[in-house]
């Protein structure tokens, strides 16, 4: 089955609102050519109005970092769907390592958070996997086995349509390190099958499945060129207009 590789920036917590609307002036052109891939930008809430206006008319489609669970309340901190859907966003990342590490996120509030994205219209990058430790001690898969099957928990074979999941080893996450092609790829395969277990090998073949941790353009390609690995969701390498472009060219070129 051909699945069209989508490749996503996350800022992180880096970028002001000028900076956000430069990096994006100066990466319209340079991806302007690019028709076989999809190409996201999930700047900071601040930045967001700002960098959803400077991408209009181009390919580029704009993301936030997160969603709340609750519709509005006492929650703060957090940003309602009603918020993003008001500054135009279409992809809301969510269960990121880094949230999940920091800010306590847990399997039942991605799953919470993923089901709130859905129902008001969001596409959703489900982010999953392991630690450096549950990496050496072999239990890989169990880790990613048990993030997917509750973070998928009520979540329907038509859901998945609006779902990319994105496998990040938390280790390689900012660190240089990168999981061998062959690494990722043998991974990438192990979350297909939980999917397929879950939702049927209809639902599994479909679903897109992103590489994040320290993809950068020298192995872009060759991660990409992966048979279960269907794009990147991209830290470091996309604060950069020039890096994230050579990237997203070397791994659809």
């Amino acid at each position: 089955m051909s699945r069209k590789v989508i490749i996503a920036g996350n800022w992180k917590m880096n970028k002001t609102v000028a900076e956000g609307v430069a990096l994006v002036n100066e990466l319209k052109p340079l991806v302007a050519n690019v028709d076989n891939a999809e190409i996201v930008v999930c700047p900071t809430f601040t930045t967001l109005s700002a960098v959803v206006e400077a991408a209009k008319g181009s390919n580029i489609q704009v993301g936030a970092q997160n969603i709340s669970w609750a519709e509005s309340g006492a929650f703060t901190g957090e940003i309602s769907a009603d918020m993003l859907k008001e500054v135009g966003v279409e992809w809301v990342i969510i269960g990121h390592s880094e949230r999940r590490q920091y800010f306590g996120e847990t399997d039942k509030t991605v799953n919470q958070r993923t089901k709130t994205a859905l129902a008001a219209g969001f596409k959703v990058m489900l982010c999953i996997g392991e630690s450096l430790e549950e990496r050496e001690n072999g239990t890989t898969n169990d880790v990613v086995k048990t993030q997917l099957t509750g973070g998928l928990e009520g979540i329907s074979a038509s859901d998945m349509e609006n779902i990319v999941i994105a496998y990040e080893p938390v280790w390689a996450i900012g660190t240089g390190k990168t999981a061998t092609p062959e690494m990722a790829e043998d991974t990438h395969k192990a979350c297909r099958s939980v999917v397929a277990d879950i939702l049927g090998q209809e639902v599994a073949d479909a679903v897109r499945i992103q590489y994040g941790g320290s993809m950068k353009g020298a192995n872009s390609k060759e991660l990409v060129g992966q048979e279960n690995i269907d794009g990147g969701l991209i830290g470091g390498a996309s604060l950069s207009a020039k890096d994230f472009s050579e990237l997203i060219i070397n791994a659809v070129g």
